[in-house]
């Protein structure tokens, strides 16, 4: 029995060594994968963003931050980067509101909560292209009475005529009312998380705390809100890097318009309109930085909040 137990445990160990091996080599592929498709691009990115390459003929000849201190002083691009702090502000803080509003309002089990938890959360299904091509037509500019139609329209029949206006053609803040789209499309994703989030809060606490003479504007103020930040963090992280990227949505609400310019546009012209192959790679570049400075502290967050739970 002993010399069977010990010809059996090199065997075992063998195929335990087998197991792990197998597992590497199911990843494997992955793993390559992901190295080519992903990093090895994002490395080629940086090297053309350093270059110097203009047309379809490349031309790798280095020029260091030239393209980047470049950027810094090309009035378009700092257009862009307002456009973008704009667009952020108005689209996360819109859709944290109408998301934390709605998921409140389904929480007290309201007849029907199944049926308008999907209603809202729908839109979320839809390309940011349908949503601009719809979005298009509510957010008409026209102020003239023969040509009025969305919003326009409606507030001419409200007998709202003051709040008629030009939308995204308006000068300055054009962009936020393109970000009334973006919050139409994602405020349903944000109640989704803030639902779940409130749904974990134990009922028990709740009562405790009306016991203890708390109104119900209290046991939301001081005690199921501030349970909430996890969700709110993760909603800003999520919502601020769609903002960061954002492209086809301005595209089909307005077109290609200077007003409405942000990097992802002119990252697109610049490269393959204007064929300046190592402006538009710094300009990616930027992006990528600008996601993964917002992103970065949040996993590592996450993960040190994992590690000590």
């Amino acid at each position: 029995m002993i010399t069977e137990n010990a010809s059996l445990k090199p065997a075992a160990r063998r195929r335990l060594n087998l197991g792990k091996y197998a597992g590497f080599f199911l990843v494997l592929p992955s793993i390559i994968a992901v190295g080519i498709f992903v990093y090895g691009f994002i490395a080629w990115s940086v090297r053309v963003s350093l270059s110097q390459w203009k047309g379809l003929t490349p031309d790798y000849t280095f020029v260091g931050l030239k393209n980047y201190i470049n950027l810094f002083s090309d009035p378009r691009f700092m257009v862009d980067i307002r456009n973008t702090v704009i667009f952020t502000l108005v689209f996360v803080l819109g859709s944290l509101t109408i998301g934390l509003t709605l998921a409140i309002l389904l929480d007290q089990h309201l007849p029907g909560e199944a049926f308008f938890r999907s209603l809202f959360l729908f839109p979320m299904a839809i390309s940011f292209i349908v949503t601009g091509v719809v979005w298009r037509w509510m957010l008409n500019p026209a102020i003239t009475a023969d040509r009025l139609s969305g919003f326009n329209l409606l507030f001419h029949n409200l007998g709202l005529d003051f709040l008629i206006n030009q939308w995204h053609l308006t000068p300055t803040w054009g962009i936020a009312a393109v970000a009334l789209a973006a919050i139409w499309q994602m405020s349903g994703y944000t109640m989704a998380l803030y639902l779940g989030g409130l749904r974990a809060v134990p009922d028990e606490l709740r009562e405790a705390a009306r016991v203890d003479g708390a109104s119900e504007l209290q046991v939301y103020r001081r005690i199921i809100l501030p349970m909430l930040w996890p969700v709110t963090l993760s909603a800003v992280i999520i919502l601020g890097h769609i903002s960061l990227k954002v492209f086809d949505l301005i595209i089909a609400v307005a077109g290609k318009q200077l007003p409405l310019d942000v990097p992802a546009i002119y990252m697109w012209q610049t490269t393959f309109d204007g064929l300046f192959y190592g402006r538009g790679a710094s300009i990616g570049i930027l992006l990528l930085i600008s996601v993964a400075v917002l992103i970065i502290p949040y996993l590592y967050y996450s993960l040190r909040s994992g590690g000590e739970s």
